[in-house]
């Protein structure tokens, strides 16, 4: 029995691509995201100081928990409910809506949009804390690659 070796090399090339294809868009199932912030920032219940963190979902089912830990994923900083939000139009940046506390307090994270999606997790803070923040300056950051969050 004769094989074409030519079927057999496009049969692992088509299967390549189509492997290739589920791997690639692995990262956008869990929202897998790697942000860089030059200053402290705050988080639901803790201040993370400066540094590079990843950012991702819990898990595919349940779109409401984000676990932020450190590039590698060695050390959890914070499981976290969010719910639901929406932007008017999706780019493809990673984009957090942070709040300018002032009096030497640090930004705070209000929300956090993964490229390309108009939903996004919007953090959930105490009702006073809710208050406060919702008085202080609110502003849209575009982080870009490697992200930067900062001012």
């Amino acid at each position: 029995m004769r094989i074409n070796k030519f079927a057999v090399l496009m049969g692992f090339v088509f299967t390549a691509i189509l492997l290739g294809e589920v791997v690639a868009h692995a990262g956008e199932m869990d929202q897998f995201t790697n942000i860089s912030f030059s200053q402290p920032v705050e988080i639901p219940g803790q201040t993370l100081p400066a540094g590079t963190y990843l950012f991702k979902l819990l898990n595919a089912d349940n779109l409401n928990l984000v676990q932020i830990s450190n590039l590698d994923g060695s050390h959890l900083y914070a499981t976290l409910q969010t719910n639901s939000t929406e932007r008017p139009e999706a780019t493809g940046d990673t984009v957090l809506v942070m709040a300018e506390q002032g009096s030497g307090k640090p930004v705070a994270i209000l929300k956090w949009f993964y490229p390309g999606r108009t939903d996004g997790h919007e953090f959930v803070y105490s009702e006073y804390e809710k208050q406060q923040l919702a008085q202080d300056r609110q502003q849209a950051i575009v982080a870009k690659e490697p992200a930067e969050a900062a001012d």
